[in-house]
């Protein structure tokens, strides 16, 4: 298939590219530079624009004959969501709804959207279930449900074929590909990685959550298994396979505490960091249930324990680093 990313210069978007090359597609990229500077690697056809441009979307589909979406454009910062949250209704809601545009003109159907697992919120049952109440706690987390519900309507209305993604944290780095580098970084795996590198040290957000040692819990999954679980959905739907959400979840929680101890591992240096207060919007536990996507797509991530994954990440930013 000629597949469009959104968002392909970015940190997933670059890995979903690669892998949809792997398994034979044409990717055309799709990306404003905003979260990045620049495009990265030659990975297919590169085309800069802003999500929320309908013209230049159609544009795009029409004059590379693009067959499928994946879509992973948006914004992903919860705290930045809080203080901001127009910016993200403007591109994680307007972004989809105008890419929808886009496609309905083009005769697109299929699509493959890049969600989170803060669409739930503060989790009834661990490990969260699909079926699980959503009940976001953050501007980025409601702005990542209504697009899903804007998708589940046009599919409703046989406007559209799609998967909803909901992805646990997304972590690591696959060879010759970039890893996270976010403008601003906010996420704690590569900051972590950067304090034992020689960068500032390491800000907790939150030391007394209801966990066993007072700081936030997240499953973590490995950025090349999500990929990989996006070509599997591009297979699923080319199937006539009903279209929905599903979970891309290890099943197993670490804190913060722990990831710093597996930075250390991985580095062989220590993590300087100090206390902060908790952020806005950040539940104390995040851990998924994945069946219906391991059933279902027939996903099986390859990397499931956290020093596997950070170790990947520490190589790349150690070469990123030069150190």
């Amino acid at each position: 298939m000629r597949v469009l990313v959104t968002g392909g210069a970015g940190y997933v978007g670059l890995a979903v590219s690669a892998a949809l090359l792997e398994a034979g597609h044409a990717v055309v990229r799709y990306d404003d530079l905003s979260q990045t500077g620049d495009p990265g690697p030659d990975l297919g056809v590169f085309v800069r624009g802003d999500v929320r441009d309908v013209e230049a979307l159609h544009d795009v589909l029409r004059r590379h004959r693009v067959e499928a979406v994946v879509h992973c454009a948006g914004k992903i910062a919860v705290g930045e969501s809080v203080v901001r949250p127009g910016w993200y209704w403007a591109h994680n809601v307007g972004g989809t709804l105008a890419l929808l545009g886009a496609m309905r003109r083009a005769g697109v159907v299929p699509l493959v959207f890049s969600s989170s697992a803060a669409v739930y919120g503060e989790p009834e049952t661990i490990p969260i279930p699909e079926d699980h109440p959503a009940r976001p706690l953050s501007p980025y987390g409601r702005t990542k449900l209504a697009a899903e519900w804007a998708l589940a309507d046009a599919a409703h209305a046989g406007e559209l074929a799609y998967v909803a993604l909901r992805y646990f944290n997304a972590a690591g780095a696959v060879p010759g590909v970039p890893g996270e580098r976010h403008r601003p970084e906010g996420h704690l795996i590569p900051n972590a990685i950067r304090a034992a590198l020689g960068g500032p040290p390491l800000r907790v957000f939150g030391t007394d959550y209801p966990t066993p040692d007072g700081t936030a819990v997240r499953d973590y999954v490995h950025v090349a298994d999500l990929a990989a679980a996006h070509v599997l959905a591009l297979e699923h739907l080319a199937r006539g396979g009903a279209s929905g959400p599903f979970n891309l979840a290890n099943r197993t929680g670490y804190s913060v505490r722990e990831v710093v101890r597996a930075v250390e591992r991985a580095s062989g240096r220590p993590v300087p960091w100090e206390a902060a207060p908790r952020r806005p919007g950040d539940p104390a536990l995040l851990v998924g249930e994945s069946a219906r996507a391991r059933a279902v797509l027939g996903w099986r991530p390859r990397y499931e324990a956290l020093d596997a994954i950070v170790e990947t990440a520490v190589a790349w930013h150690r070469t990123e680093e030069g150190i």
